[in-house]
């Protein structure tokens, strides 16, 4: 089973969505960029970090996956806002605009051969928002959606009237390039233990599909 390291919501469902089973474990890092450091290459560090540090809390022979998203504005780079000031100048900053939305990803475990690996990559996907009025901005941060998502936007949910071009990987603007994972999965020999099996992903199927009482 693979371990999330990470307590997005967003990324959890994706990964159900994908019938990946895990389990969640978090551990906090310093998310501060350093002097000089590119967009890319901060990603990609944040997300091996976080996968270093819950691999070293975790069993021996642990699968841990980890990953940070950012968005980037020109040379700027906007992570989930702290208020809802800061919130407000994210969106100003990306309406009317292309922007890339960068997740670094960090898959850490053994191989299929038993030998230990830690692979980092990087997914980037370029979004359009059309221009905001300053109410549409006021209402859409009173709603509180944009206030745990990098770039104080939520794809898949109210802001999405908002974007009128994408190119590449949506689940990546989400918070996870699925594809990417399973592709990293795949090449290491670790996908068929991180997948449901067909009997197990069809019995979830028909427990999803009973209605509440």
């Amino acid at each position: 089973m693979l371990v999330l390291a990470s307590a997005s919501p967003r990324r959890a469902e994706l990964l159900r969505n994908a019938e990946i089973k895990f389990r969640v474990h978090v551990a906090e890092i310093p998310e501060a960029r350093r002097a000089g450091e590119s967009p890319r290459r901060f990603a990609m560090r944040l997300a091996s970090e976080k996968a270093a540090k819950v691999a070293a809390l975790e069993p021996d022979h642990a699968l841990v996956l980890a990953a940070d998203t950012i968005v980037v504005v020109g040379t700027r780079v906007l992570g989930k806002p702290r208020d809802t000031g800061e919130a407000k100048r994210m969106l100003r900053l990306l309406a009317g605009r292309q922007h890339q939305v960068i997740t670094g990803v960090c898959l850490r475990g053994i191989d299929s051969e038993g030998q230990s690996f830690a692979d980092t990559r990087l997914e980037s996907t370029e979004v359009r928002v059309e221009s905001l009025t300053d109410q549409e901005i006021e209402d859409y941060v009173a709603s509180g959606e944009p206030l745990d998502k990098a770039g104080a936007y939520a794809i898949q949910g109210r802001a999405s009237r908002w974007i009128s071009g994408i190119r590449g990987d949506y689940p990546n603007v989400v918070g996870l390039p699925v594809a990417l994972v399973c592709r990293m999965l795949r090449e290491h020999g670790c996908l068929a233990q991180a997948q449901w099996s067909v009997a197990s992903a069809s019995s979830k199927r028909r427990l999803r599909s009973v209605p509440h009482r």
